[in-house]
């Protein structure tokens, strides 16, 4: 099989999306190829329905594929172009004797984003049918290709994430799935002989697609209000008829406004605000990308119809098998707050643990840490975990010490992030016992802090060049008194990168001694450096920076939850610091090592005053969350997601597990 496109991409030189975010590089959007759709088809046929056929498939960005018009599955992750992955789908109930017709939709998005590595000028279709050893049908120039020309836009909306749509059910290519649409008018395929696409060894889980039936349909004069009973991911299906050239509206959104219309402006710096125009026969929405929401409008002209109305969630494979600890039996607030979590992990999670599903729709490498780990401990399946981990090491292609955004174009370097892998490796290690995985990962993590060692004077990391978060949004940092904006460099060494740097380091050297090697290098001179250079031994707490006076709350919950203080008053003088102001007093990155800081002292029963907090998890769902939301409350950041996966980290200490495993 070979990669195969249209005549508009044939022969295209690739533009190199790949550099540090501050450098001035000229690479921009791919405006002129930007929002393609290109659809491949191919008849074939056969003497008989066989046993048994899969096919394996990929595509740069995206597909859909269908078979003698059904639907057949989607894909891939989003991957890099040199270690793309692919899926493998079952078939054999779709084809039939006599005439077959494959038919893709693909996408070429072009913009420089946090989704896919696009804008880069690659786009291609790969494709194999076999029924056992017999290949039926590869990808090649017997393929007939055309642009469907019903996709228009509306503008883009996120961080440059998505384009809004505007489709056109009067478009000729309506129907192209159809194994008797007329495609005698198309060209033939073209095969990229000069592509530069190495599939990896990473077989691509397929999502689930399924049907919700929403839990209210009002209709009106002008349309209809649809609330779906909870927030998904996936795709509105509406059937509908009116006259031809007539548009149908479509706002989605999370909330709803004070009188009852769907927020479409939503927090999260997203507006669904799209539009479908029809054909005068029965037509039906399809929408090519998801969004995320839980409410929509749909807005008619005089004399259309609204039929049907439904939608398609799709999310991660999910089968839960953790229970709630016994020590929380029976208690009704943290049974919520768990299925909080589970609900959010189970239709949240798509091929990778995303940051957000409506603006960033990427991977973050730091949040992924916790999600990914969360996922683990709710399903036992490492699919998810490894994907991740994979993933971040993939970045080594363009930096040492990791971007903090995965498998897209957007370059972007984040320094606490590419440290918390240490940890989670060794966690998962811990709950698992996988010790090949460990052993997998062991060069990578030991390749990454040697790239921070460059930046380390005295056993003391200094200015790494890159943006430290230490906390977000900047008003849960406590006056943290060094600060980097991401563009210039730090005023000096801080306790926050540097906690999160020996903490790395020591995780390697027990995975290391775990798989019966020795250490990665002594740990003891660093964090001794560490303690006498940001302990104030009179305070019995830690400055934010080497000369700074300023004590936090958060430059002290990364000491604390690492355990790498050796005064025992400093842990009093902790427990203390969170009698006073709790889990409500850090935000995304403070919060687990803080409650790990507590596990490791035993304190379940100030873990369990952090679950029940009035002011976390459970003024989520006193706000009306049926998905974790980015903050702990709708108001508590400028735009805040209402789902966001970072913050299911909670079930981690809620889940029935060896809660040993998880401090380091």
């Amino acid at each position: 099989m070979k990669w195969i496109t249209d005549s508009a991409f044939a022969g295209l030189e690739p533009v190199d999306v790949f550099h540090r975010e501050r450098q001035k590089t000229g690479v921009t959007n791919d405006e002129e190829r930007m929002n393609s759709h290109i659809l491949f088809r191919r008849a074939f046929t056969l003497d008989g329905a066989p046993e048994k056929a899969e096919v394996t498939v990929s595509a740069d960005d995206r597909y859909k594929l269908y078979i003698n018009g059904e639907f057949a599955g989607e894909g891939p992750a989003p991957a890099y172009h040199d270690c793309c992955g692919f899926d493998v789908i079952d078939v054999t109930r779709f084809l039939r004797k006599g005439r077959n017709v494959i038919a893709a939709h693909t996408y070429y998005q072009g913009l420089i984003n946090r989704v896919w590595q696009s804008g880069d000028r690659r786009h291609g279709f790969l494709f194999s049918l076999r029924a056992g050893e017999v290949v039926l049908v590869e990808s090649d120039g017997s393929f007939l290709t055309h642009r469907h020309t019903g996709y228009g836009q509306t503008g883009r909306t996120g961080y440059d994430t998505q384009f809004l749509e505007r489709y056109d059910s009067r478009a000729p290519e309506v129907g192209f799935e159809q194994p008797d649409f007329d495609d005698s008018a198309w060209e033939h395929a073209t095969v990229n002989e000069t592509d530069d696409h190495a599939p990896g060894a990473c077989r691509n889980v397929q999502l689930c697609f399924e049907n919700i039936t929403p839990a209210r349909v009002s209709y009106k004069e002008n349309g209809c209000f649809v609330d779906l009973g909870g927030a998904y991911v996936g795709y509105l299906t509406v059937t509908a008829k009116g006259e031809a050239g007539q548009t149908v509206r479509i706002r989605c959104g999370h909330e709803l406004n004070e009188d009852g219309s769907v927020r479409y402006k939503m927090r999260a710096n997203c507006a669904y605000d799209e539009e479908w125009i029809l054909s005068g026969k029965t037509d039906e929405l399809r929408w090519f990308d998801y969004k995320s929401f839980r409410y929509a409008e749909i807005l008619t002209e005089p004399g259309m119809r609204i039929l049907h109305v439904g939608f398609v969630a799709r999310h991660q494979p999910f089968t839960l098998t953790a229970n709630i600890s016994g020590r929380y039996a029976g208690d009704a607030d943290v049974k919520k707050v768990w299925d909080l979590c589970v609900r959010s992990q189970r239709y949240g999670v798509q091929e990778l643990p995303m940051d957000c599903m409506e603006r960033e729709k990427g991977t973050y490498l730091g949040d992924g840490c916790y999600t990914s780990l969360t996922n683990y401990v709710l399903t036992c399946d490492p699919s998810v975990l490894k994907s991740f981990v994979r993933g971040a090491f993939a970045t080594a292609r363009v930096t040492e010490t990791l971007l903090s955004c995965l498998y897209c174009s957007h370059m972007q370097e984040i320094a606490e992030y590419p440290l918390l892998l240490p940890e989670l490796v060794l966690r998962y290690l811990r709950l698992s016992g996988d010790a090949a995985f460990a052993e997998e990962c062991d060069a990578g993590l030991t390749a990454v802090l040697e790239g921070y060692r460059k930046y380390e004077k005295d056993g003391i990391l200094g200015d790494t060049g890159q943006w430290c978060v230490t906390e977000w949004p900047a008003n849960y940092r406590d006056g943290y008194a060094v600060v980097n904006d991401g563009n210039k460099p730090l005023p000096e060494p801080h306790v926050a990168i540097n906690a999160y740097y020996n903490n790395a380091i020591r995780a390697l050297n027990r995975i290391r001694i775990s798989l019966g090697k020795p250490a990665y290098r002594d740990e003891k001179p660093l964090c001794d450096a560490f303690n006498a250079g940001f302990y104030d031994s009179e305070k019995h707490l830690y400055r934010d920076g080497l000369t700074a006076d300023h004590i936090s709350y958060i430059g002290n919950a990364f000491p604390f939850g690492f355990g790498l203080c050796p005064d025992p008053e400093f842990n009093e003088k902790m427990l203390s610091m969170f009698g006073e102001r709790g889990v409500t007093g850090t935000s995304l990155f403070a919060t687990v090592p803080l409650l790990c800081g507590l596990v490791r002292l035993g304190r379940y029963d100030l873990v369990k005053s952090a679950i029940t907090d009035r002011g976390a998890w459970l003024n989520m769902i006193a706000e009306g969350a049926t998905s974790t939301f980015e903050n702990f409350s709708r108001d508590g950041k400028w735009n805040t997601s209402l789902f966001h996966l970072q913050n299911t980290h909670i079930a981690i200490f809620i889940a029935d597990i060896d809660h040993n495993a998880i401090p380091v």
